[in-house]
């Protein structure tokens, strides 16, 4: 049984490693390709893009939670905006609108935050004292 399980381990291990991929083994573009992308896509008004600022392309509270948190996160902390958790989430006129909730009885404010659906933008960001 002992064996059985060292031999599952081992396999387990040599599989994950020869899966694994290093940044020897992909195409790197480099930073002055970013660059000459970046300044293209602010000159070029008619160009390739996905994002036509009619499409919702944030289609789920899911997807807007894993956008938002790090923000929030970043700006109030992470115990701060956790602790207010379960949010209330709206999708409204294509935004998502976001805030956390307090336990009754409790003083003190939350968060707001606003983003809209069609191209991720943060519209607004705020948090109640």
């Amino acid at each position: 049984m002992k064996i059985k399980a060292i031999y599952i381990l081992t396999l387990l291990t040599l599989t994950l490693n020869a899966c694994g991929q290093t940044k020897n083994d992909r195409t790197m573009l480099g930073k002055s390709y970013a660059e000459k992308e970046l300044k293209a896509a602010l000159a070029e008004k008619m160009q390739h893009n996905v994002i036509d600022n009619k499409t919702v392309l944030i289609k789920d509270s899911i997807i807007v939670i894993s956008i938002a948190e790090p923000i929030l996160f970043s700006i109030y902390g992470k115990d701060n905006i956790t602790k207010q958790r379960p949010y209330e989430i709206f999708f409204i006129d294509n935004y998502w609108i976001i805030s956390g909730t307090l336990p009754k009885d409790y003083l003190g404010g939350t968060f707001l935050i606003i983003i809209d659906s069609r191209d991720s933008k943060v519209i607004r960001i705020t948090h109640g004292k």
